[in-house]
């Protein structure tokens, strides 16, 4: 039986993270964030080693990681307003010589002067289709930067506004632990490159389009393939028409969540952690394998729990609950639906009735569909602020100092992929560009009394 459709009243709300944990700090609201630090402006943190206050910062931060120089204290001192201005200025100036990309997971005060925004797939498509831009801007974290240089022109400049903008799940899998792993498997698998009867591979590597340049030119390099949160079924059935199984780095609940739907068993999926040797399993279980998941995850998706879901359907009878597949499978599996973060925005425009949705996923988005959408009620599944740390660390400060390089005739903290590396990466996200998931009919939702 259907359930009485809920009544929600508009409500005005401010979509700005950044002024919420300012108000939390300063003790305006009872809310509470996981470290007042986010209050501080990110450059602040600058000189330091990390990934910065937010979800990662407990996450170890490999050595050599990039690290943003000193910003100039003109924009250090600018007040909100002024930063604002100059922003606007030097884009008008610029023109169509730059375009502006901007991450679903920014701050609103920097998505306030992108030209697109996105998940980080829309975002490098965006970047590929304005080759007449000059320069690339892209307000992310370093390795979409780096997807961005490798669609784009060989002319075109991308640009990260604040080095430190990294990502820890894609740190979670470098280039040498990788290359490591696939030796061990060779050990036990022999010849890579040789088909069995049926024609398939010992192995296909699969990496999340959330790694770095040169784990996707490893993959470009040994015949696989780049998937996103989008397209992960069809790239696992992509590899699974290629390989017996698959090697699916860095994060292993996109991984598990996709294959578990897909019917793999989870006896099937032992968990490769780099620090051990065989990744901590034995010969048969590796043997016995069709998914092998890489120790990897995301903190942001990490926080998201079975109670919170709980609490949220206690609290809001009928309430519909989306998550982000890399979340936990519990978590997935407690959830109403899972689905990319466009998936997400896409559920919510397409609700007709006014609906309380608890969402799992970064809270800048989730802040910024309550605001875009106040028939409904939209609230993050965790109940304290913390927002991506890395993707915080882009501040409009950046931006204008980049923005007004560009006018100077400047390039600043450009994102350059070496040709040895960006040949075979280009194979890799060429063959994910042709792996199009099936158009899926618009789901209907009732909600269940």
């Amino acid at each position: 039986m259907a359930a009485t459709l809920l009544t929600i009243e508009p409500r005005p709300i401010d979509p700005s993270v950044d002024h919420e944990i300012q108000a939390i700090v300063a003790g305006a609201s009872t809310a509470e964030t996981c470290n007042t630090d986010l209050a501080a402006a990110p450059w602040a943190f600058d000189d330091r080693p990390g990934y910065g206050p937010g979800s990662s910062m407990g996450d170890v931060i490999p050595t050599g990681s990039p690290r943003q120089g000193e910003l100039p204290s003109e924009y250090r001192e600018a007040s909100a307003e002024e930063l604002d201005a100059r922003i606007v200025a030097a884009k008008r100036t610029l023109g169509d010589r730059v375009v502006v990309l901007g991450h679903f997971y920014q701050r609103e005060e920097v998505i306030a002067h992108a030209d697109y925004v996105g998940d980080s797939f829309q975002l490098a498509n965006a970047a590929k289709a304005h080759p007449e831009a000059e320069a690339i801007v892209f307000c992310g974290v370093h390795f979409m930067a780096e997807t961005a240089d490798l669609l784009s022109g060989p002319d075109q400049a991308v640009i990260l506004p604040n080095l430190a903008a990294g990502c820890s799940m894609a740190d979670m899998a470098d280039i040498d632990q990788v290359e490591e792993a696939w030796e061990q498997l060779a050990e036990i698998y022999g010849d890579m490159d040789a088909v069995d009867a049926e024609g398939l591979v010992p192995v296909i590597p699969v990496t999340y389009m959330n790694s770095s340049a040169a784990i996707k030119g490893f993959v470009g390099r040994h015949g696989g393939i780049v998937c996103t949160s989008s397209n992960a079924r069809t790239v696992l059935e992509w590899a699974f028409e290629r390989g017996r199984r698959v090697l699916f780095f860095p994060d292993q609940h996109l991984g598990r969540n996709t294959a578990k739907a897909m019917g793999v068993p989870l006896a099937q999926m032992p968990m490769w952690n780099p620090r051990k040797p065989l990744g901590g399993n034995d010969v048969q279980a590796l043997e016995d394998s069709r998914v092998i998941l890489w120790h990897g995850f995301c903190s942001v998706h990490r926080r998201f729990s079975v109670d919170q879901i709980a609490k949220a359907r206690a609290d809001y009878p009928g309430v519909r609950v989306i998550v982000h597949p890399e979340c936990p499978m519990d978590v997935v599996d407690a959830a109403d639906e899972s689905g990319s973060t466009d998936y997400i925005r896409k559920a919510i425009e397409a609700a007709t009735e006014p609906t309380v949705f608890a969402i799992g996923t970064e809270v800048n988005l989730v802040q910024r569909l309550a605001a875009e959408h106040p028939q409904h009620t939209i609230f993050c599944l965790d109940p304290v602020v913390c927002p991506c740390s890395t993707m915080y660390r882009i501040h409009p400060g950046y931006m204008a100092w980049v923005l007004e390089g560009l006018v100077e005739g400047r390039v600043l903290n450009r994102i350059t992929v070496p040709g040895d590396v960006a040949e075979p990466a280009r194979v890799a996200l060429e063959r994910m560009l042709a792996a199009k998931p099936p158009e899926a009919p618009a789901a209907a939702w009732e909600n269940a009394s």
